[in-house]
């Protein structure tokens, strides 16, 4: 197998653990992880779009680890408990 082969299935497989994480909605704790992984798996895919030369497909996970990143920031860092109710 193929390093790039690597980098694809690794990059699948941690995202479809990560959809499910967010999916199960079990608690602010495991959906935030669950962007900590979909997080891993967008810079795995970028890695290897680039390496495969598939810029569409880098492209789309840059803009999707942004994403994962503001979920990470809503799930796992902020503090809802400082907000004020609107």
């Amino acid at each position: 197998m193929e390093m790039i082969d690597i980098l694809r299935w690794t990059a699948s497989i941690s995202g479809m653990i990560a959809a499910t994480m967010v999916a199960l909605n079990a608690g602010a704790r495991i959906t935030g992880w669950g962007f900590v992984l979909f997080s891993g798996s967008s810079i795995v895919w970028v890695a290897a779009s680039l390496l495969d030369g598939n810029s569409p497909l880098a492209v789309q996970n840059v803009v999707l680890l942004g994403i994962n990143l503001l979920g990470i920031y809503r799930y796992l860092w902020r503090n809802p408990k400082a907000e004020s109710p609107a």
